[in-house]
């Protein structure tokens, strides 16, 4: 679902998906503007039941869930991801995020960065910048 507000001359979109958690403070789930669509970090919470699961590979999984449901909501895919913030409470679980990282991006990876740090009640969140479809020029 896409809650658009144009802001002045710049034609930036404002999207919320009906099919993940709602915003937990005063943000989008994800802001279009100048061709590339940037993402909100998603927490790893089920959308109907807001259950929260146990350990780091099920959290991510949740979370690129979530992720993916926002970006569909952009009219965006996986492919389209130019760069991913990746947020870990513990570092060590830097090779088990990987595992699950890979079944939702492939080869060419996009940039990433990866940073430990404290996060309130969850081992993992991420955020996302991804190229709209229709910025992209065609090959051929």
């Amino acid at each position: 679902m896409l809650s658009s507000q144009p802001q002045s001359e710049n034609l930036m979109q404002h999207h919320v998906s009906p099919d993940v958690p709602l915003p937990g403070g005063p943000y989008s789930h994800a802001v279009s503007a100048s061709g590339l669509v940037y993402l909100s970090g998603q927490r790893p919470q089920h959308p109907v039941t807001g259950a929260i699961p146990d350990g780091v590979v099920a959290q991510a999984r949740q979370v690129f869930e979530n992720l993916g449901s926002v970006l569909k909501s952009c009219g965006c895919t996986f492919a389209d991801v130019i760069k991913v913030s990746v947020y870990l409470a513990d570092i060590a679980d830097f090779a088990a995020f990987n595992e699950v990282y890979r079944e939702f991006l492939v080869e060419p990876y996009p940039a990433r960065t990866t940073i430990a740090c404290t996060l309130r009640g969850i081992q993992v969140e991420v955020d996302l910048v991804a190229a709209l479809a229709t910025s992209i020029p065609s090959a051929g």
